[in-house]
């Protein structure tokens, strides 16, 4: 009785926790509190925070791969794994990220982009920040495979960070996802200070005029047009840009309402869960607690930093060739982070001038970067994969 009892106090958690595991764990509560009392991207914080927190309790065994044993005529399983090991399948093998794109798709209006095509500008000027992360990262000794999983990062789009890493970089899986959602999440931290030292008080006054009006069948041909564009000139990138444009026609042609109900709502949402939880669990204390993890990090704040400067500099740039009839503000909104960097586009100029409304205008450049952060994705897995 001694004996089990003893076995027993040895199998807990308490007994087999570490100083590294009791840092994940504070890490796992920070990001639950930026998410719940916070409400930064709690969608997002929530499953990530609380998965990390069930990956870092000793002994739990939800990430435990299966245990095979080779017989003489068979293999087969001795051991099952645990739960999120399985449910990591859908990140690993890049299955999860472009179903979270269609529910983007289903979910996005690219009316703003249509009726002003500039906007494409900004969202490919706001990609700067991943090549040039991407060839610092070399500059550091990351294999190029590493150095694009870590450029990915400064698109600021948790999806097409995982879907390059898994593909490229599979063992930088955890480290480049945790920071692209949490860069994500503090967008409206990170993003004003850039937005305010590139830009004068008279630029973010300035009042755009009203975007046309957008027909229906420009809407209907525009998924199916970028789709044979892009696709011809990239296949690499036909499962982020193919089922993003799937789920924006499922919205605009009108004819499938039930699909584009289950695409923005239930089907991203369950997803989301998913990934989300099994993203926070791959970030143990074995994985994230070292000076490479620490690297990566940094790395992609300068990426993302770097996307935000560039898209507000080529807005200043369209904004003198215009006239000024260009407000700075939404060159920021160039990342893929929908629709949060349009939202503090809006509410930064907001601050200057109350009158003064650039959401719309914003949400150009913001649907041009999710396109512009998947091609790329391709542009990399095309060269590197």
């Amino acid at each position: 009785m001694f004996q089990k009892t003893l076995m027993f106090i040895n199998s807990t958690g308490v007994m087999n926790m570490t100083i590294g595991h009791g840092v994940m764990l504070c890490i796992s509560l920070l990001l639950l509190y930026l998410g719940i009392k916070k409400k930064f991207e709690p969608l997002l914080l929530v499953p990530i925070g609380f998965g990390m927190m069930l990956s870092n309790i000793p002994m739990n065994g939800l990430m435990a791969a299966p245990i095979l044993e080779i017989g003489e005529n068979s293999m087969h399983v001795s051991k099952i794994g645990g739960l999120l090991y399985y449910l990591f399948q859908g990140d690993e093998l890049g299955i999860f990220p472009p179903l979270i794109f269609m529910g983007i798709g289903a979910m996005t209006d690219f009316g703003p982009l249509i009726a002003n095509p500039k906007s494409l500008l900004l969202g490919a000027a706001a990609q700067f920040g991943i090549f040039a992360t991407f060839i610092g990262a070399l500059f550091l000794g990351f294999t190029y495979p590493e150095a694009a999983s870590i450029g990915i990062i400064g698109g600021a789009d948790g999806p097409t960070t995982i879907y390059l890493a898994s593909m490229l970089a599979p063992h930088m899986l955890a480290t480049t996802a945790v920071a692209a959602y949490s860069y994500m999440a503090l967008v409206p931290i990170i993003q004003p200070p850039i937005m305010r030292l590139l830009t004068t008080k008279a630029e973010r006054q300035i009042v755009m005029e009203q975007l046309r009006p957008v027909s229906k069948q420009e809407k209907i041909l525009f998924p199916i047009g970028v789709t044979l564009l892009i696709l011809m000139l990239l296949p690499a990138a036909s499962p982020l840009i193919g089922m993003l444009m799937l789920g924006n026609l499922l919205k605009e042609c009108g004819v499938t309402e039930r699909l584009k109900e289950t695409a923005q709502n239930a089907l991203i949402n369950i997803v989301t869960i998913f990934l989300g939880i099994t993203v926070g669990a791959t970030a143990t204390a074995e994985s994230a607690l070292n000076f490479k993890t620490l690297g990566v990090m940094v790395l992609g704040i300068i990426a993302f930093s770097i996307g935000t400067a560039s898209g507000v500099i080529l807005a200043k740039i369209m904004n003198k060739i215009s006239g000024g009839k260009i407000n700075p503000l939404i060159g920021s909104a160039g990342v893929s982070a929908v629709p949060m960097a349009a939202r503090v586009s809006q509410v930064v100029g907001q601050q200057e001038r109350s009158d003064n409304f650039l959401l719309m205008h914003a949400m150009g450049p913001n649907v041009a970067g999710v396109i512009g952060s998947a091609v790329a994705a391709g542009v990399m897995l095309s060269i590197f994969g």
